[in-house]
């Protein structure tokens, strides 16, 4: 491929982990892709031209100069989650974008998500779009998806797909996401959290899960009104008729971060914990033992760095993400476009309406 010339929109948090990722690729792939950090955007001034200047950006600009530049031709969206549709809207607008990095959620209301339904497919054309939700590229999951594709599990009968973390029990954290912890679909646990963990779930099972009920629980008086700290929902699907559940957790106590899920079907089961990068387990009934898959970082026939045996955390999927977003060579990755964006957007939106039921009818956190 030609040298990719790189926009990013955002100069926070994320967007250093994504720096890194790209800085990265030459030391995991052999052929790996040749970039150009052309220039960064940001609402402050002082923190894009540090952001620029720390990790060799070649100009940090306003974002409409960003907009009005001709020779980026991939960009990242890395901004705060209202900023998301705008940004991606004005991207998809220059001329010479090629491929564009959507951080997760790829919008913040109903409103938005309609748009770009309406848009979709006259507005991006060939263009590249994946969503932010690097989870599915872990080695791990990775292979347990192609296994779950490959081999005869059967039809799935219950599941249960999760993402937890603590931080938010301190209030100096939450002082520190203060947008954050907007009421959903905007913010929440389950806009925030629970949406990697409904992205795996529709990987794994698909499109139309329907939404039977929420919960929400997590109350503080530095919490808005309707903001998750703690959701989940029970789904049904209506192609297997198997039944399930998704949570989001910003408030598990002594669980630091944890992506973990389950499916049992009718000829085995599989299931996967963060906290173990390097395997997953499965079970087939005719074996009626459980079995443990180890992966390492072992991303062949693509790349198998430091070596197979090592495990694979966090920001090594992020790497193999951005190796995936700009070569696409990865046959058997599962690869999160925007209509697998907006399938979890859908999700996260009607769960904020399920939420909103319960608090009613409970009449706690309004």
């Amino acid at each position: 491929m030609q040298k990719a010339k790189i926009g990013f929109l955002g100069a926070g948090g994320i967007a250093r982990s994504h720096v890194f990722a790209l800085d990265s690729l030459k030391y995991f792939y052999q052929a790996p892709p040749e970039i150009e950090l052309a220039a960064v955007a940001s609402a402050r001034e002082e923190s894009r031209n540090s952001f620029a200047r720390d990790f060799g950006f070649q100009a940090a600009l306003s974002t409409d100069d960003f907009f009005r530049n001709p020779s980026i031709d991939t960009v990242f969206i890395l901004g705060p989650n209202k900023v998301h549709f705008s940004h991606l809207e004005a991207a998809l607008a220059m001329p010479a974008v090629k491929r564009i990095y959507l951080e997760k959620p790829v919008c913040s209301n109903h409103e938005e998500e309609k748009s770009i339904k309406n848009f979709h497919g006259a507005a991006t054309g060939d263009k590249t779009i994946q969503v932010g939700f690097q989870f599915l590229m872990a080695s791990s999951v990775r292979e347990a998806l192609i296994w779950w594709r490959e081999k005869d599990f059967g039809k799935p009968l219950h599941f249960s797909f999760t993402l937890r973390h603590s931080d938010y029990l301190h209030s100096t954290y939450r002082e520190k996401r203060r947008t954050r912890l907007t009421p959903a679909p905007d913010g929440g646990a389950m806009a925030d959290l629970g949406s990697h963990a409904i992205s795996m779930m529709v990987a794994f099972l698909g499109k139309d899960l329907q939404i039977m009920s929420a919960l929400q629980s997590g109350e503080f008086d530095d919490v808005p009104a309707g903001s998750d700290l703690y959701s989940e929902i029970s789904l049904f699907d209506p192609k297997t008729h198997a039944v399930g559940n998704v949570s989001g957790s910003r408030v598990s106590s002594g669980i630091g971060d944890m992506m973990a899920f389950e499916i049992y079907a009718e000829k085995g089961a599989i299931r996967y914990n963060s906290w173990y990068p390097d395997r997953f387990e499965y079970f087939f009934e005719k074996q009626g033992d459980w079995s443990t898959r180890f992966t390492g970082s072992n991303f062949k026939p693509v790349t198998s760095f430091p070596s197979g045996h090592v495990p694979a955390g966090w920001l090594r999927a992020l790497i193999h993400a951005h190796y995936v977003f700009l070569t696409g060579d990865d046959e058997h990755a599962f690869v999160p476009d925007l209509h697998h964006g907006l399938e979890v957007q859908r999700l996260v939106r009607e769960t904020a309406a399920n939420m909103a039921l319960f608090r009613k009818k409970t009449g706690i956190n309004e």
